[in-house]
């Protein structure tokens, strides 16, 4: 009767040994409870967790992806639009993750979306579609600061659609096309004002010797010349014939 006893006792020894054994990956670590009192954080590797007196609850430090739904945001200058985006985040106090917020990934997510409309609500809708890197820093930065009671290290996040409904995307292409209708004028006054200052810099050098004007003027005719017209009328300038009635004018 007692060797059954004994054994008995050594099967339930073996039995309470190897359920107290667990194995912990390289990325996993073991927040460990004793009688309801946190008793440490362990891991990687192999540890020893006592059936009934002690409780270990697993968690894993990777790096997760957390896709935030799309949120209704009003602009400031009161434009509707949907938002969507990701957010990069992983667990680097285990610890505060299990014992500060009851779950993790759903407070982070309550909170990157409650995150995303308050800070896109304080800006423009051309800031949203030309500004998404530092609207990005903003959210990512304020989500560190708030999941950092946690132990969550909120790395990065990225916004991935900003939707619009039909009349604000035709109203945002009549505005394109009016900004480059208005660089064209620019860009053509401007051609127009480098053009007539180089024209007056020419009259000048022209007119400081007459002999200069005379030899633009033998050229214009050479170009004319090699036209396929047979008739060409041309004006004669007083000034080309001036030497010549001063030198049949002048006595011999």
């Amino acid at each position: 009767m007692m060797t059954y006893v004994l054994v008995a006792i050594a099967v339930l020894f073996a039995i309470l040994v190897i359920n107290a054994i667990n194995i912990l990956r390289e990325y996993e670590r073991g927040v460990v409870f004793t009688l309801g009192r946190y008793a440490g954080t362990k891991g990687p590797g192999l540890i020893i967790v006592w059936p009934i007196i002690q409780q270990m609850v697993r968690v894993d430090l990777r790096t997760i992806v957390l896709d935030v739904p799309k949120q209704d945001v009003i602009s400031r200058d009161n434009v509707s639009v949907k938002v969507n985006a990701v957010v990069y985040f992983r667990i680097v106090d285990p610890d505060k993750a299990i014992i500060q917020v009851a779950n993790p990934f759903e407070a982070t997510s309550q909170l990157a979306q409650t995150t995303l409309r308050s800070v896109l609500g304080q800006h423009e809708l051309d800031e949203m579609l030309s500004e998404r890197d530092r609207l990005n820093a903003d959210v990512q930065k304020i989500l560190d600061s708030s999941t950092d009671a946690w132990g969550i290290k909120v790395s990065h996040v990225e916004i991935k659609h900003i939707d619009l409904d039909e009349t604000m995307i035709r109203a945002i292409a009549k505005q394109a096309e009016a900004e480059r209708t208005r660089r064209a004028k620019v860009i053509h006054a401007e051609g127009e004002k480098q053009a007539a200052a180089m024209l007056v810099e020419a009259a000048m050098l022209l007119g400081a010797d007459p002999r200069a004007i005379q030899l633009r003027y033998m050229q214009t005719l050479t170009e004319l010349g090699n036209d396929r017209s047979t008739t060409i009328v041309f004006p004669m300038p007083m000034d080309l014939l001036s030497p010549f009635v001063k030198k049949l004018g002048a006595p011999d």
